[in-house]
């Protein structure tokens, strides 16, 4: 949503907002634009001569019990969803949409930050706060939007996936991994979206797909689209791949198409899950001729990871910490394996807050018995309150059975101290959780640069 106000401020809106669940790094976005904001939820917040209200989705903005709701619906104004909002804005550009269950958000970035340098103007919106690009958002002058497309439903009223607002000219396919198990009960349910998606591309548009993705080339042929389908792997011969790949803090590998080498990338990005998100937007954009493969390179090379998607939290600790999004359990074993590869010699600290709710259902029991796989250590923040089927005591127990040592806490002065007796100098610490962690994060950033300085 706060990217959605950027655009729209970039569209001449007047905008304000309200939340009830405000914290880093979007509390921070909102300040920065001096948008006006309101924590906590009250028909007053609502201005008197309001031309458009915008709602999320979210269990608690439904009209029964949201008094600012409630009020929205009374007013006689024009209430939507933010899709609806994007699809008006972009229904008159050539847009690349982003969709998959993981990879969408640094693809995204990835992709306006590659037109961007290329002197391309694109409008955006990218679902995650960017380093590279400065924004989450923005009009451009451009006839290109890149939109990060989410399956997930537009608005309480509305079952309708996001992306399906979004009229596609392209669309980078990254992923079909099960995921919103709340929404989507079985994956055939999950895939049929995306089938709904891939059927709005026009004739010519492009599709660019991960070969490697569960059910990627089923649902693509099942659409009657391999004709326009363009395929990309790291792990297999596909027409793109990469080959000669040094795994460094500055890592480097060849993009190779039908077995010749288009361009060498130097990346700071981490793990195989980001290469195969960089090959994505290279097989796109160079399949299409958008941008020259040198253009390409040079815009990697200077490409920063999102916040909370392996960004490392600070330069002056000489441990190494780095902040992935653990919305998922794809999402979280691609981000452990990454400080894995690049820190072999290490012993892994992961500290996770089970926020999402798949790792509150007992659907997904299953996923912490291999998650974890490579850390040493799980530190487990409590679950936020609502309705869990599966509790810290119960996650404490499937850990341990799977192998890492694991331990829980409730509040940040007992994390502090837990961090203290399993950190060390020869320690890695990965930071996992799509929520707010209770303003642990932070408090560990802190302690960490003081008790592990950094010396130049």
């Amino acid at each position: 949503m706060s990217a959605v106000a950027k655009l729209l401020i970039d569209y001449g809106w007047q905008v304000s907002g309200s939340d009830d669940n405000f914290y880093p790094p979007v509390s921070e976005y909102i300040k920065k634009h001096k948008i006006k904001f309101t924590n906590g939820y009250k028909a007053g917040n609502i201005p008197g001569n309001v031309d458009l209200i915008i709602v999320g989705k979210h269990a608690r903005l439904n009209e029964k019990e949201n008094t600012e709701t409630r009020a929205a619906l009374k007013l006689g104004v024009p209430v939507r969803s933010y899709p609806e909002i994007l699809g008006e804005l972009s229904k008159n550009t050539q847009n690349i949409v982003v969709a998959g269950s993981y990879g969408k958000s640094t693809c995204a970035a990835l992709l306006a930050w590659c037109l961007e340098h290329a002197g391309k103007d694109p409008s955006y919106f990218i679902g995650a706060i960017p380093n590279t690009p400065l924004e989450s958002s923005k009009k451009g002058n451009g006839k290109l939007f890149v939109l990060e497309g989410d399956e997930y439903p537009s608005s309480n009223w509305d079952d309708k996936s996001k992306f399906l607002y979004y009229h596609p000219a392209h669309i980078l396919l990254t992923s079909l991994t099960h995921d919103h198990l709340n929404i989507f009960r079985t994956q055939e349910e999950y895939k049929n979206t995306y089938k709904k998606l891939l059927l709005l591309l026009p004739q010519k548009g492009l599709i660019v797909a991960c070969a490697d993705g569960e059910g990627i080339k089923e649902t693509i042929k099942g659409c009657g689209l391999d004709k326009n389908t363009v395929f990309y792997s790291v792990n297999s011969k596909a027409p793109w791949h990469i080959a000669n790949t040094k795994l460094r803090q500055l890592s480097t590998f060849d993009i190779v198409y039908k077995n010749k080498v288009v361009t060498k990338i130097r990346t700071s990005l981490l793990g195989k899950h980001n290469f195969e998100n960089i090959l994505g937007v290279a097989a796109l954009l160079l399949s299409l001729k958008i941008i020259s493969p040198a253009e390409f390179s040079e815009a990697v090379a200077g490409f920063e990871s999102l916040n909370r998607r392996l960004d490392r939290r600070s330069d002056k600790i000489a441990v190494p910490i780095y902040e992935g999004f653990g919305s998922s359990c794809a999402k979280a074993k691609s981000a452990i394996e990454a400080m894995r590869a690049h820190f072999p010699k290490r012993n892994l600290v992961v500290i996770f807050e089970p926020h999402a709710f798949s790792w509150r259902s007992g659907d997904a029991v299953e996923w912490y018995d291999s998650v974890f796989k490579g850390a040493e250590v799980v530190l487990i923040y409590k679950p936020p309150r609502g309705t869990n089927r599966f509790d810290l005591g119960n996650i404490l127990k499937r850990i341990k059975i799977s192998g890492p040592k694991a331990e829980g806490f409730s509040n940040v002065q007992r994390g502090l101290s837990l961090l203290e007796n399993n950190i060390g100098s020869n320690s890695a610490v990965l930071i996992l959780s799509s929520g707010g962690f209770g303003g642990f994060i932070g408090a560990t950033t802190k302690w960490l640069e003081e008790k592990f300085p950094e010396i130049y």
